[in-house]
């Protein structure tokens, strides 16, 4: 079984995760992952509640080459227009 932990931590802005069966701690700085991700006012909003809410998910789209994809789709999805 994984044993995965994840949280949002607000003093440094990056998602600390904590595997206990390995035992160690992986940070990713979320300034340095939305680096060359376009984002709306709106979708940073997305991005930044999904940080807060669901690191882990934030994680899986950080590591997976995918957030690009998701904040268009969040664009997308809440576009009035």
């Amino acid at each position: 079984m994984r044993m995965l932990y994840a949280r949002y931590n607000e003093q440094v802005n990056a998602i600390d995760i904590v595997n206990y069966e390995m035992n160690y701690i992986l940070r990713l700085r979320c300034n340095e992952w939305e680096e060359g991700i376009h984002t709306t006012m709106s979708s940073q909003r997305y991005l930044d509640a999904l940080a807060i809410d669901e690191p882990l998910e934030y994680a899986r789209l950080a590591l997976s080459g995918e957030m690009q994809t998701w904040v268009e789709a969040m664009d997308e999805e809440w576009d009035i227009g």
